[in-house]
């Protein structure tokens, strides 16, 4: 049905496969995923936290993802002007409350 699907679509998987939390499923077919990572800082011997959001596109196959939810997502051709990833694997939310600002390595 969904053209743009890794599974039933004319789209295959290639390069990186990420994971992140989900922090808006607001737009048709599209959700947006919040990758924590820390970046060393030499001078002080210490890490501080830094993000990326990721738009990825999500097949109505994976109708069900709520926010908090960790999702696998697989790189591939771009799809729109910022989707270029694809969402393979969904587990379910692990976090209790506001899951946006919570910071989680995977």
């Amino acid at each position: 049905v969904d053209k743009k699907c890794p599974y039933t679509g004319n789209v295959s998987i290639r390069g990186k496969i990420v994971k992140g939390m989900c922090i808006s499923t607001k737009m048709k077919r599209t959700i947006i995923i919040r990758r924590n990572y820390l970046h060393y800082i030499k001078k002080y011997h210490r890490f501080e936290k830094r993000h990326h959001n990721v738009a990825v596109h999500c097949s109505p196959c994976f109708d069900d993802i709520k926010d908090g939810d960790i999702v696998t997502a697989g790189q591939c051709r771009p799809l729109a002007k910022t989707v270029r990833f694809n969402v393979l694997k969904v587990d379910k939310n692990q976090i209790f409350g506001a899951a946006r600002k919570q910071f989680a390595l995977f």
